[in-house]
């Protein structure tokens, strides 16, 4: 008989609530682009066939998995995953290639996909997704107005993990107006000499991660905008680029304020500077506790380290256990700040400038 309620117990009470614990039974339901009718040649227009499939994936009450599948080339014109959702556990399982449109093949819009108004989505490219915005075509136009890859609008839980974006028109991602989001391990490649390719363009957003990634690009690697506040990057190798910048703010008069932003751990190789903090003259910019450590690399311009506030002043910065040297071996590397407090410690170049 004790033997009896010995089991009775394990099967009425313990397995039940391990079998919570391990999701056992938890569905997940698949939604692939082909089975949407993506030809996944590069060449046919596969937009609709995502935008389907993502609409099934939203609405479903449970967790699913948008599946872009590897080995195949998918040619869009433009994408736009936009919520709420019905669950707030979707996963894009980005293993294949996706190729935006020649450029006579582009409508007007800002952002070539856009995700919005989503919580808890995950993107996942396991090393082998690639977007590749096809740049190339737009660079020498500089009066065109030039498209984005990416943009997350109004997010909240998000996770993008393991993915390539290359040959942006314009900036490769843009966070804005999200809470809490995490990047990692994503590669960012286009030449230095594209203009105004950001790597990461963060507005109005807070408790923004990305870590792990390698970013090459004609324009700052990262820049947090106005309205920002908890953004950390974490070993970053960076170049070519503009470096990693605060700013720039306070355009057309705009108030600006940006605080928390913590940047540590990065490689810099041959960008125009290293840290920097970008404000316009006269703008009524709020810039505090801003935080740049453990940098190394070099300078293509020799200007390591830049901190230019507006007479508003920047407060609480701090640079620490920082070597960035000038990319010339004949030419030392150099600091310009104005209105900027805070301390450097164990800092090169050395930087007199930073007041208390």
């Amino acid at each position: 008989m004790q033997g009896f309620i010995t089991y009775a117990l394990i099967f009425g009470f313990i397995l039940p609530c391990l079998s919570t614990r391990l999701n056992v039974g938890t569905k997940n339901a698949i939604y692939n682009v082909m089975q949407y009718g993506a030809r996944g040649d590069g060449k046919t227009d596969d937009s609709q066939a995502f935008v389907s499939a993502w609409s099934s994936a939203c609405k479903a009450a449970e967790m699913s998995t948008l599946v872009i599948p590897v080995g195949k080339t998918f040619m869009v014109s433009k994408l736009s995953f936009s919520g709420p959702c019905t669950n707030k556990n979707i996963l894009i399982q980005l293993e294949g290639k996706i190729v935006a449109p020649s450029k006579v093949g582009w409508k007007a819009q800002s952002y070539w996909i856009t995700v919005q108004s989503v919580e808890g989505l995950t993107i996942e490219g396991n090393g082998r997704g690639v977007l590749d915005g096809d740049g190339s075509t737009w660079w020498q136009c500089k009066s065109c107005a030039r498209p984005g890859v990416f943009l997350f609008h109004s997010c909240k839980g998000l996770n993008v993990s393991n993915l390539s974006i290359t040959n942006s028109p314009r900036s490769h991602v843009a966070v804005n107006m999200c809470n809490g989001a995490t990047f990692s391990n994503i590669s960012i490649n286009s030449p230095g000499t594209s203009p105004n390719t950001d790597g990461f363009d963060i507005a109005l957003s807070t408790h923004i991660v990305i870590h792990d990634s390698n970013i090459k690009s004609g324009d700052d690697c990262i820049a947090v905008n106005g309205g920002s506040t908890f953004v950390n990057a974490i070993r970053i190798t960076c170049g070519p680029g503009h470096g990693i910048s605060v700013g720039s703010l306070g355009k057309n008069g705009t108030e600006d304020k940006v605080s928390d932003i913590h940047v540590r751990n990065c490689t810099f190789n041959e960008t125009q500077n290293g840290a920097r903090i970008k404000t316009i003259p006269g703008a009524n910019v709020s810039v505090s506790s801003v935080k740049f450590r453990g940098f190394t690399g070099t300078s293509a311009s020799g200007l390591a380290i830049q901190l230019n506030c507006s007479s508003s002043g920047c407060y609480d910065i701090l640079l620490e256990q920082n070597n960035i040297v000038s990319a010339q071996p004949e030419k030392a590397a150099s600091s310009f700040c104005t209105n900027a407090h805070g301390t450097a410690r164990n800092t090169v170049p050395n930087i007199p400038c930073l007041s208390n």
